[in-house]
């Protein structure tokens, strides 16, 4: 289609409304223009198609034939343009909100809280989907992501969620180790770490932990590693985020915890706006944080 064929869509509307309403005064008052703007563009029109297309009679305008005829055209065209339109907003509205997270902080931390959300939306279906990586989330169709890193990922916007202290946690009574300069002490120790976890890795370098020297045991997911740290097992790196409902029951204690430093969870979304069901989601994840805080 060339649109240097088709006139004015300026035109094409005021004449549409001035065929609904048999009236240039009410088109005018619908398109919130001057009377004599939308009688432009009916003679815009007429010198367009070169025939007339309504002639005043009375206080109206009645339309001609070759008038009828473009009316029927245009307003089966912007019927079917605003069934389009309603069509996207309304999948926008109901379509699920789906957020890529790390395993870890899937099982740890919002699991435990996301009833409250669904108690609270049940309308609104939310799909998570685990990962390590930090997905293309146009290419992937993620309307936010929760990250861990120091939240500086190219071409998306970050926020930080969850800046959270890291520990080094056991089971009460596994080792009296309470420094970091004893945890060299630990080498012949099993620390336990997810493969599915980033976070982990980080904080032992942080430590100056090398889980290829001290014989470091990897599980599928956090939720294995936090099993068998409870069961006595072994050591693990752990989030605070993640492990303080279990500090708090003294079913872990922790050995050493250090500072952030920048590193955290970070809510991830792209530069457009997000869903309607994606606003309400990202305005509960911000009041849970601070709740924890």
């Amino acid at each position: 289609m060339d649109w240097k064929d088709i006139p004015s869509l300026a035109s094409l509307r005021a004449f549409d409304a001035l065929a609904r309403h048999g009236s240039l005064s009410a088109a005018a008052r619908e398109l919130n223009v001057t009377h004599a703007a939308v009688s432009q563009h009916l003679r815009a029109l007429e010198s367009d198609f070169a025939e007339p297309l309504a002639r005043r009679e009375g206080q109206g305008m009645v339309l001609t034939e070759a008038g009828h005829e473009l009316a029927a055209a245009l307003g089966e065209g912007f019927a079917r343009i605003a069934e389009g339109v309603t069509r996207l907003r309304d999948r926008r509205v109901v379509r699920p909100v789906v957020v890529a997270l790390t395993p870890s902080f899937a099982e740890a931390w919002l699991m435990p809280r996301i009833g409250a959300f669904w108690a609270a939306h049940p309308e609104i279906e939310v799909r998570l989907v685990p990962g390590i990586t930090l997905t293309d989330l146009r290419r992937d169709g993620v309307d936010l992501a929760i990250r861990f890193g120091a939240g500086q990922w190219p071409g998306v916007q970050a926020e930080p969620l969850a800046l959270s202290r890291f520990a080094v946690v056991a089971a009460p009574g596994y080792t009296k180790v309470r420094s970091l300069a004893d945890l060299d002490k630990l080498t012949a120790h099993d620390w336990f770490f997810s493969t599915a976890s980033s976070e982990q890795r980080v904080w032992g370098a942080a430590i100056g932990a090398d889980f290829d020297k001290v014989g470091a045991r990897e599980m599928a997911n956090n939720g294995l590693v936090l099993s068998a740290v409870r069961a006595g097992l072994g050591l693990s790196i752990q989030a605070m985020a993640l492990v303080q409902p279990d500090l708090a029951a003294g079913q872990l204690v922790s050995l050493y915890e250090g500072d952030a430093e920048g590193l955290g969870y970070y809510i991830v979304t792209r530069a457009e706006p997000l869903s309607p069901g994606a606003r309400v989601f990202l305005s509960w994840l911000r009041r849970a944080a601070r709740t924890d805080a």
